[in-house]
């Protein structure tokens, strides 16, 4: 029990060794990431980076915040949270894509 009388939930304490191999795989990705800019990939530089990025978000979120251990209710927040972010870019992608861009010099 705690200091307000609540039941002390059980919490997952990972070994040493998982932290490490996180660690390890973040550094891959890292890696791969420079890797990634060092090559003229064309239009697939955007998309190579951006997963590279959401994998290290997710081993991040995963064993380093203890997402993996916790309770539904913050699976459902942090699904909240991504499914805002996904409407955020739907959002700025689709007025991207529907804009009347101007080119400078063009007096029509």
């Amino acid at each position: 029990m705690d200091t307000l009388g609540n039941a002390d939930p059980q919490h997952h304490v990972p070994a040493k060794s998982t932290y490490f191999v996180i660690f390890f795989l973040l550094l891959i990705f890292t890696a791969l990431t420079v890797s990634a800019t060092l090559v003229d990939l064309g239009s697939w530089n955007a998309p190579i980076a951006m997963t590279i990025a959401i994998a290290k978000t997710v081993l991040v979120v995963l064993y380093f915040m203890h997402l993996r251990h916790s309770t539904r209710l913050t699976w459902v927040v942090v699904a909240a949270a991504v499914l805002w972010l996904a409407v955020l870019f739907a959002l700025t992608i689709a007025d991207f894509a529907t804009r009347k861009w101007l080119v400078y010099g063009d007096v029509n």
